[in-house]
């Protein structure tokens, strides 16, 4: 059976599962601009980070790939830039990058336009017109070819590797079995448990690099004179039953399903080809889910034990959660409960269908709680390097 999803159609032959206005600062000095402007325009999203200058190049490149990403995100409508005008980040370059989609790009300058008052009343302007220009716009249909998903896990417990993540391992198959695109983030979260991810890479070349970016975590966490494995797991993971990085990373892994690894993306990249793939990103929701958004997934799977709250402004958050207490402490929270596989009311294989019954409604428009909550707005772009 072959399934379908409604979304927005772009000029560029993509398909949103949303179809939001962006509010992207260039800097984080412009972000107080930035949430100005979306309180006062609905049908906006605003997507702040703390990062854009005092950076070496490196960092500088990455920050800017990242906010065009975010920009051509499927989920994005059109997109305003918030520069102040003195920052690292090339506001130019980011709107012009975006407009290669045919989506409308349009900036302001905070500098320029001589300060928070005159900067709020332009972009509120500039904000209304492209909002009501994607009101315009009407769901159609779409196969999954269309679709990428993003997996991530946090506050992760005992039965995160029994329940949520088995299950989403289901659906990942049963996506890519429809010529879905799905990348799998977290290198801190593959540490222990790489040569078995490492035996399901399409080459070599790609096996080799899974290797490699663990390998590269840990001597970053070295050459701070630590190991990191003092760091992870966390104290929450152990409070939730989690003894060891190795035995946190063999459940971490499940998500992923048993598809071939088609590459590993470099952090905020967008795949080439359909299929499963990894990226080199840190543990932490504020630096992964940009991640994911700037590589285009207009839908994120994202599995706690303990209760994760994080969304993101405009990609759909879905959290799955396999721990029944969790379920109702925090249920304003958590989308779908599959702690019926503890239980033996539901097997791992019903588990992950229903995640792709509900992951399908969401595609189509139904809300997550991230959404409902407003749980969205706590993000960073990750960088390497030191601000100077």
């Amino acid at each position: 059976m072959s399934h379908t999803f409604m979304g927005y159609e772009r000029l560029d032959g993509s398909f949103g599962t949303r179809n939001h206005v962006a509010l992207i600062p260039t800097v984080g000095c412009a972000n107080e601009v930035v949430r100005a402007i979306s309180s006062r325009v609905p049908g906006t999203a605003p997507i702040m980070h703390h990062q854009g200058c005092c950076q070496l190049a490196p960092d500088l490149e990455l920050i800017s790939r990242t906010l065009v990403g975010l920009g051509k995100n499927p989920n994005v409508a059109s997109t305003l830039i918030v520069s102040l005008g003195c920052e690292g980040v090339s506001a130019d370059n980011v709107v012009n990058e975006i407009a290669k989609t045919e989506k409308r790009a349009e900036k302001i300058v905070i500098q320029e336009l001589g300060g928070f008052t005159r900067s709020v009343e332009t972009g509120v302007k500039l904000a209304k017109d492209m909002v009501l220009e994607a009101l315009r716009k009407r769901r159609t249909e779409t196969d999954l070819g269309n679709l990428i998903v993003g997996l991530k896990c946090g506050a992760s417990d005992a039965t995160s590797g029994l329940t949520a993540n088995p299950a989403v391992g289901v659906c990942t198959d049963l996506l890519v079995a429809e010529n879905a695109t799905v990348v799998a983030a977290e290198t801190t979260e593959v540490m222990g448990a790489e040569h078995i991810l490492a035996k399901r890479a399409v080459s070599e070349a790609v096996a080799k690099r899974i290797l490699e970016i663990v390998e590269e975590t840990e001597t970053r966490a070295k050459s701070r004179g630590v190991d990191m494995r003092g760091s992870q797991p966390t104290p929450g993971n152990i409070a939730g039953g989690l003894t060891t990085i190795e035995e946190k990373s063999l459940g971490a892994i499940c998500k992923a399903g048993t598809s071939p690894i088609q590459s590993v993306l470099e952090y905020g990249m967008p795949p080439k080809k359909k299929g499963l793939h990894l990226m080199d990103t840190p543990g932490s929701e504020i630096y992964v889910l940009p991640a994911l958004a700037a590589a285009g997934a207009q839908v994120i799977l994202f599995t706690t034990g303990r209760g994760a709250p994080q969304g993101f402004p405009t990609v759909p958050t879905i959290k799955i959660c396999g721990n029944h207490e969790t379920c109702l402490k925090m249920n304003e929270h958590i989308d779908v409960n599959v702690s019926g596989i503890l239980y033996g009311d539901e097997s791992v294989r019903s588990a992950g269908h229903k995640i792709l019954s509900f992951l399908l409604e969401v595609a189509s428009g139904e809300l997550t709680k991230a959404e409902l909550t407003g749980f969205t707005e706590t993000l960073d772009i990750y960088t390497k390097g030191p601000v100077i």
